[in-house]
């Protein structure tokens, strides 16, 4: 009877001779030949799964780590998966400028086509929107995005997407999963007889061109007069960001030369997140030297969009995602014109401000799952049954805007901010005036999170255990605050008040507690890093007359002693 760690080691022998990468195959051997057992179970011992935005993971061996042999894997798997629905077999793949993202584009195409299917890949690196438009553009029933994001360099991922242009959500995710522990021998065909077969080709330019106009039609600003500075972060937005701005009239944008071309490198950033301290510090130079009115980045996919905006001082004022999206919802609701049964959407870790502003426009709104799909699900679903989705956002710096990208857009998201921008630096005013206004009609919000990193078993263990006490003993109140509302979305459950009823969201692993003025904490384990999550907002009216920065200032203490009071409840 074989011992689990001569399978294991079994299993990497296989796998190496499988593996068509010289670089992944030699590490595998090392790690045999060195007997490196910790790093031959993290490899091998477990698959990567898809989390709230697909697959992503380090590059290196085995079905824990990104790589040619998991990929192809994984493109079978979403093949047999296709075919055993009786989909039309059609696929289109795109991909951005990480190391090895072309060749895993690339394996995926030859996957699908030895499987009969018509695939649409693209010869050259393109922003995530821009695939997710492309999958409704080309009516195929399945898209896949090669990218990791903005995580580390070392890293790279795989979106997969629904013919309706959204990342998959259930049964579809854990269909495809299941398809890809059964699969077994991956054939492969030729990348040249494919072509000459008319079954491989890249997809239209046409395409992009209707992207480029149908994103110009969001505008409900026209104004262009805003100077800023502009950061690709060595990722793909760079020529179709500069692109979008130069077909809508914004000339006086600046990128930041150092940044603006893909390189898997990522040679000036430490972490390709422009969440992350010092990421921006090359733009905000570049800023304060040409006398910017603003920043914007996208992530290396551009997806996603920072914002930081000059104050009067001269210091550059860095926007959270909570603040762009309510930014962009108010400004699309007050100047959007007529629309039928418009809808506001964000997630449940996102400001409680834009339930106040669908209800000052007479809007509705959707509070979704972390995680970009649920939005365009429900954004999608809206539209179908005649509503006119707005907007929809997430804090982590993701927006969509309108029906046009069925997922976050910081393309578009970004041509509307600099027009806002635009508008109001023709009145005097800046984005921080605009802010100053939403606070003053809706209350200001202050919301942050707290990530504890805790990895292995280990970690995995005190995750559970942190979510388990907090649902055996949820807190009643914190600093004299009663807790109004429980919600546990393990059980899909809401108590309100000691009264229990459905809280009408999918089952997840998210404990939400909302305090009787308005204070909210929910916690969450990550579904993509070895992390816990918490959320805490708070919030307070602004007066007549009140300075907002006094305001802000005390109500900062509040979600500090907040966070603290929670946290040493839990031992932390």
């Amino acid at each position: 009877m074989s011992s689990p760690i001569s399978e294991l080691k079994e299993q990497a022998r296989l796998w190496a001779a499988l593996d068509p990468d010289p670089e992944t195959r030699a590490e595998t051997l090392s790690m045999l030949e060195g007997e490196r057992l910790e790093e031959l179970e993290a490899a091998f011992g477990q698959r990567l799964e898809f989390g709230t935005a697909g697959l992503r993971g380090r590059l290196g061996p085995g079905p824990g780590q990104m790589n040619r042999v998991l990929v192809q894997r994984v493109a079978s798997g979403l093949g047999a998966y296709v075919e055993g629905l009786g989909a039309a077999k059609t696929a289109v793949i795109g991909f951005d400028g990480r190391k090895n993202s072309r060749i895993f584009a690339a394996d995926t195409a030859r996957v699908l086509g030895a499987q009969g299917f018509q695939v649409y890949l693209y010869d050259e690196v393109v922003p995530t929107p821009v695939l997710s438009y492309a999958v409704v553009a080309l009516k195929v029933t399945v898209g896949v995005m090669v990218t990791a994001s903005h995580n580390p360099p070392q890293d790279n991922g795989y979106k997969v997407y629904w013919s309706n242009g959204a990342q998959i959500v259930p049964p579809h995710d854990s269909g495809i999963s299941a398809a890809i522990d059964d699969v077994g021998e991956v054939m492969l065909a030729d990348v040249q007889e494919l072509r000459a077969s008319g079954r491989l080709k890249a997809p239209a330019n046409a395409i992009l061109e209707n992207y480029y106009r149908d994103i110009l039609e969001l505008r409900v600003l026209n104004s262009t007069g805003a100077r800023a500075v502009y950061s690709a972060m060595h990722g793909v937005g760079g020529r179709f960001v500069m692109e979008a701005l130069r077909r809508a009239g914004h000339t006086d944008v600046l990128p930041v030369p150092e940044q603006f071309e893909p390189d898997s490198r990522f040679p000036t950033v430490d972490f390709p997140n422009p969440e992350e301290p010092g990421a921006l510090d090359l733009a905000l130079a570049l800023a304060a030297r040409e006398k910017a009115d603003l920043v914007v980045a996208n992530d290396p996919d551009a997806d996603r969009l920072a914002v930081a905006v000059c104050d009067e001082e001269g210091r550059f004022i860095p926007l959270s995602g909570n603040e762009v999206g309510l930014l962009l919802a108010e400004c699309l609701m007050s100047h959007g014109g007529q629309r039928t049964k418009p809808m506001l959407a964000t997630t449940i870790v996102s400001s409680t401000m834009l339930r106040k502003i669908a209800s000052a426009h007479d809007a509705a709104y959707a509070e979704t799952l972390t995680g970009f799909k649920w939005i365009a699900n429900r954004a999608i679903a809206h539209g179908q049954s005649g509503g006119d989705f707005v907007v929809g956002f997430e804090e982590a710096l993701g927006y969509s805007v309108g029906p046009v990208v069925r997922d976050k857009d910081g393309v578009s998201a970004l041509l509307l901010l600099l027009d806002l921008a635009s508008a109001e630096k023709e009145r005097g005013r800046s984005l921080l005036d605009s802010l100053e206004d939403l606070y003053r009609r809706y209350g200001l919000h202050l919301a942050e999170q707290v990530a504890l990193k805790l990895p292995g078993a280990d970690g995995a263990e005190k995750i559970q255990g942190l979510m388990e006490r907090l649902r055996t003993s949820p807190p009643t109140s914190l600093l004299g605050h009663s807790i109004a509302v429980v919600t546990d979305l393990s059980d899909n459950s809401r108590t309100v008040r000691g009264v229990r009823e459905e809280a009408g969201f999918p089952l997840s692993n998210v404990l939400g507690f909302e305090f009787e003025n308005g204070f909210r904490i929910l916690a969450r384990p990550s579904g993509t890093e070895p992390k816990i999550k918490f959320y805490f907002e708070v919030q307070a009216a602004v007066g007549e007359g009140q300075e907002l920065s006094q305001v802000r200032s005390d109500l900062s203490k509040v979600l500090e002693s907040l966070k603290k009071a929670f946290l040493e409840m839990l031992d932390l």
